[in-house]
């Protein structure tokens, strides 16, 4: 995006250039040896100049990004989940916990509700002793949580 907007104020600053000269050209009676010339390459060569700044500011940022991304794919397929184990959690705790496995590890908790076919309450409840054990952590987002497996 940035280097978009690169682009565009590259085509503003040759405009303007472009204008400038016309309405010195009419406007100056000295000819080439007027000073208002001066002042317009001067313009001309600052807004280069940041042209250029922005630009590579871009270009550091897209591939600074892209190596960010490699990096987090890379450790994501190392870092792999535990196998969980069932043996320790009561009938409805497993259930949950299955629905959130098979679900990737993150769920909203209005969708657990629906998918267990438990009241709201008795999966507060349940998700309140699993995050107790840290087995799950709940995140706020808006007016809704999201569960996610640890």
């Amino acid at each position: 995006m940035i280097i978009g907007i690169t682009f565009v104020l590259g085509i503003i600053i040759i405009l303007f250039n472009q204008g400038m000269t016309q309405i010195v050209n009419t406007s100056c009676s000295h000819g080439p040896s007027c000073s208002m010339y001066g002042t317009i390459k001067t313009q001309t060569y600052i807004g280069i100049a940041l042209l250029l700044v922005i630009l590579a500011i871009g270009i550091v940022i897209m591939f600074s990004k892209q190596e960010i991304i490699e990096k987090i794919k890379k450790v994501e397929k190392e870092v792999k989940r535990k196998p969980l184990d069932y043996s320790k959690l009561d009938k409805d705790e497993k259930v949950l916990i299955k629905i959130l496995d098979q679900s990737e590890g993150t769920i909203f908790q209005a969708e657990l509700v629906e998918k267990s076919g438990m009241d709201k309450v008795k999966v507060t409840r349940i998700l309140d002793r699993l995050e107790g054990r840290q087995l799950i952590e709940r995140k706020r987002r808006g007016m809704s949580n999201i569960v996610i497996l640890r």
